[in-house]
């Protein structure tokens, strides 16, 4: 019974880093996606690391973002 109850223990605590993983790679997914159709109509963001990090992070407000910040300061 305790090994059983210790098993679970360890499942939930190591679940957790799991959910934000997959949501990290889910919402890069979609943003980069989301930014890859943006450049087929002709908008001109790049895909990059960096890019990708704060679309990673962010999900689709990373990419309204990086586009704000490749207009308006043509940094990224």
């Amino acid at each position: 019974m305790c090994g059983v109850l210790v098993l679970f223990i360890i499942l939930k605590i190591l679940a957790l880093p799991m959910k934000i993983i997959v949501r990290f790679l889910i919402n890069a997914l979609v943003g980069g996606i989301v930014i890859y159709v943006l450049n087929l109509i002709g908008v001109g963001i790049a895909l990059n690391w960096i890019t990708a990090l704060i679309v990673g992070f962010l999900g689709i407000p990373g990419v309204i973002i990086v586009a704000i910040l490749q207009f308006v300061f043509h940094i990224i």
